[in-house]
């Protein structure tokens, strides 16, 4: 009961983005409080995170609009670019723009130059998410809710704290997922102490981008 309703909260958080109405967004209001709390950032930090992806996506909507499909994930103040842009020049350009914004502390710029791709495609990305996502839970080695999980064109981006062991198994799920073209780690790499001290941890004081291992 317990994984199967930790399945359908982080499924529903790659899902719900793509539905419109009042409905899906309390419930991805209560999915995300249930996970914030086994998130190894501090809450500080998950806001930071938050205001980052709203401030860029802002900064290259206003100047380039509907030229551009750009989605904006940030992890532990480091943003994954991804999606598709018209030219290298743009793509240089949003990675500009992004590492103005405040608090960021490191860019993976992921873009592709290219055509946009269209709708449905980024629906099957969204279902390769949540395979990804199931079969965490499933398998059972590692938390999921402290792996991201972000699919552009059947590439599948891992973001987290973990430790090495985690790390590897999470890869090593993702590789076996049907639909996984490739698999493209961002993941910061923490001691065993470090995991446990970030999982002890309940007072919210506790910042891990003050104290990490870069993977």
């Amino acid at each position: 009961m317990k994984n199967r309703l930790l399945c359908c909260l982080l499924i529903g958080g790659t899902v719900l983005p793509l539905l419109q109405g009042c409905f899906p967004a309390v419930v991805a209001g209560v999915a995300g409080g249930a996970m914030a709390s086994l998130d190894r950032r501090s809450l500080a930090t998950q806001a930071e995170d938050e205001t980052i992806e709203w401030k860029a996506g802002a900064r290259i909507g206003e100047k380039f609009g509907e030229r551009v499909h750009v989605s904006f994930t940030s992890f532990n103040r480091k943003v994954l670019l991804t999606g598709e842009v018209p030219s290298a020049e743009i793509k240089a350009e949003v990675e500009r723009l992004t590492s103005e914004v405040a608090n960021v502390q490191g860019i993976y710029n992921e873009l592709s130059v290219g055509a946009i791709t269209s709708f449905s495609a980024r629906s099957n990305d969204a279902y390769v998410t949540s395979k990804v996502k199931g079969r965490f839970v499933d398998i059972g080695n590692f938390n999921p809710v402290r792996v991201k999980v972000v699919t552009e064109a059947g590439v599948v981006f891992l973001m987290g704290l973990l430790t090495q062991k985690e790390a590897d198994s999470a890869v090593w799920v993702t590789r076996t997922t049907a639909g996984v073209l490739k698999v493209v780690k961002v993941m910061e790499i923490i001691s065993d102490a470090k995991a446990r001290e970030l999982d002890n941890d309940t007072s919210g004081k506790n910042d891990p981008a003050s104290a990490k291992t870069p993977g």
